[in-house]
């Protein structure tokens, strides 16, 4: 029993350890884009790319109000 309860949690901090993994590689790639104006040069801003911008803020906002237990996940 004990060394199949091991292999549940290897296998489970194996799967964490993936999408930690793969929400880093996210991260960084947004982090890139964000340092890069999203690749939109000033000049050729328009009210599109605010839409845009706002639904990706939503998007994390989602996402942050989550895992800080804020917004309408707070406790």
């Amino acid at each position: 029993m004990a060394n199949r309860i091991a292999t549940d949690n290897a296998k489970a901090i194996d799967a964490f350890v993936a999408a930690k993994r793969e929400i880093d590689v996210m991260l960084d790639r947004l982090t890139t884009l964000s340092g890069n104006h999203f690749d939109i040069h000033p000049d050729e801003i328009s009210w599109g790319h605010v839409g845009t911008l706002t639904h990706y803020a939503s998007q994390l906002r989602q996402i942050t109000d989550s895992a800080f237990k804020e917004g309408e996940h707070a406790e």
